[in-house]
């Protein structure tokens, strides 16, 4: 086969090497293998179930899942004025089918 070993640059389409760390042709750092490694959607929902922001970060997230946990302590303290006991399970639900749709979508796509 005649693409054995080769990939396709995700900024600029161009064939490189499939172990280049980036492409010869743009200069953009392409996708590690460990950036590759497909993302279980059922545990990346059950880890966000478990503390809102780890199934994001399970996903490569980590910005993401820090700024909802963060979200979700301005939620703890809000239920002492009441409107946490809403704002709280709507982040975490939002957490939850967040963190699933993203590994979802990775694992569809390939990385």
């Amino acid at each position: 086969m005649e693409n054995q070993g080769k990939k396709f640059c995700s900024n600029c389409g161009e064939q490189i090497d499939a172990k280049a760390e980036i492409c010869p042709k743009c200069g953009v750092r392409v996708a590690t293998y460990f950036d590759q490694i497909s993302k279980n959607p059922g545990i990346a929902a059950v880890l966000s179930a478990f503390w809102t922001g780890l199934g994001q970060i399970y996903n490569g997230q980590i910005g993401k899942g820090i700024l909802l946990m963060c979200v979700q302590g301005i939620n703890l303290l809000l239920m002492i004025v009441v409107i946490g006991f809403i704002t709280f399970p709507i982040v975490w639900v939002y957490g939850i089918w967040d963190a699933y749709k993203t590994a979802m979508a990775m694992q569809q796509s390939g990385e």
